[in-house]
């Protein structure tokens, strides 16, 4: 295994995968206010149920990118040339954006305060934005693209312990619970650390269950990919707790904020912590299975689309939010308990991902050197390269283009 590069099958269910995480994320952000704002709308049942249920967007892209991580480089040989490149790839497609997409968000949000004018000292803000940069702060959204880097940094290593121990990768998903709870519960009773959501610990069961998945993925293959009817008995009865303790989790999680929210009541912060846990480590896997059976489908049309919106993800993410700042300006003064208020919520939700999608594909298809923005261009939106035939006119009419010049 070490002496030779095994090819991987390639996985292409993966992009519908990060069109439904995607989607969870939109929904999250496009209610936020919402869950404040619409109280008292008779309504706030649902606007409750679609900001919490739909959470589990980043633990999924968390679980998937530690995933794909493990299934490309598990069985490759761990040299200094492999880890050069990987750290070259994510130096150029993710620490390159997130520094430039972190500038353009800082100034957004400087013009939303009112800051950005003709007396803004841009010197004393420098510090300001370092420190929110170090921090994945300058926007709401940006502590993903941070926590991911951390990820990044200690994949090397991760891959080593994993690649000398077949112990560790035994024992990966309970070892990722145990230090993340470890340290939400340190957290919790001494270190008081108000935004530990934008560190790595916090969501290490997901990056140790991708990893322990991806490493023994021939093992799981088959249940994932199956449809209903040709499971076996017993996949049958793995895939019911599965989606039945997802939908349990799930709901009892919609629940407990809609008495917070709503009723006042009060529980134990380990109880939100627990359920948002278990919701979103049932969501990774529940998707996982879902984006097969899709891919399976035969829905041609819905699969298209949903490929698209996966393969434009990563940058769908990072400027979906100008469009709701820009959106939410236009209200209309509707008032939150109106019915009209729900569709103009979901209506952001609909017009984030379509304008965010186009405006994307556009400008990474469009302009060169669009990557250092937004990340990666997806093979779909690259130039083609010209088949055999007709490389071969090409070179023929060059030949003859040389001899012309020639005599």
């Amino acid at each position: 295994m070490e002496a030779t590069q095994i090819k991987k099958e390639r996985l292409p269910q993966l992009d519908i995968y990060r069109a439904l995480a995607i989607l969870g994320v939109l929904h999250v952000h496009a209610t936020s206010f919402a869950t404040v704002d619409a109280i008292d709308s008779r309504f706030y049942y649902i606007i409750n149920f679609l900001n919490i249920f739909f959470k589990y967007g980043t633990p999924s892209f968390i679980f998937l990118s530690s995933f794909v991580l493990f299934y490309n480089y598990y069985d490759r040989p761990l040299t200094k040339s492999l880890i050069t490149n990987f750290y070259k790839r994510r130096l150029l497609y993710i620490l390159l954006p997130y520094l430039l997409i972190s500038i353009g968000y800082f100034f957004v949000r400087l013009y939303q305060n009112g800051l950005l004018n003709s007396s803004l000292d841009l010197g004393a803000q420098l510090p300001v934005f370092f420190e929110r940069l170090a921090k994945g702060q300058n926007y709401t959204h940006l502590y993903f693209v941070f926590i991911s880097l951390q990820f990044y940094i200690l994949f090397p290593l991760f891959l080593k312990l994993f690649k000398s121990s077949k112990f560790l990768v035994r024992w990966a998903v309970p070892i990722g619970f145990l230090l993340q709870w470890g340290f939400i519960v340190w957290n919790k009773y001494e270190l008081h650390y108000s935004t530990k959501g934008s560190l790595a610990i916090s969501y290490l069961a997901y990056y140790m269950l991708g990893a322990y998945l991806a490493i023994n993925y021939d093992k799981y293959k088959v249940w994932l990919t199956s449809t209903w009817k040709k499971q076996t008995s017993r996949q049958k009865r793995a895939t019911i707790a599965l989606w039945g303790g997802w939908l349990l989790m799930a709901l009892t999680h919609v629940q407990i904020w809609y008495n917070t929210r709503l009723l006042g009541a009060k529980y134990d912060s380990l109880w939100y912590e627990f359920l948002w846990n278990m919701h979103t480590v049932f969501s990774a896997i529940v998707l996982m299975q879902a984006a097969n059976w899709l891919y399976q489908s035969g829905w041609k049309k819905i699969i298209a689309v949903l490929t698209r919106i996966g393969e434009l993800s990563f940058a769908i993410y990072l400027v979906h939010p100008l469009w709701l700042a820009f959106y939410r300006l236009y209200d209309f003064n509707l008032n939150p308990v109106t019915d009209d208020y729900l569709m103009w919520i979901y209506g952001g939700m609909v017009s984030a991902l379509i304008v965010s999608a186009l405006v994307v594909q556009f400008i990474l298809r469009r302009i060169p050197g669009s990557w250092v923005l937004l990340g990666s261009v997806p093979r779909s939106l690259k130039p083609k390269a010209p088949s055999k035939p007709e490389r071969q006119k090409q070179e023929s009419v060059a030949g003859d283009s040389k001899k012309s010049v020639d005599l």
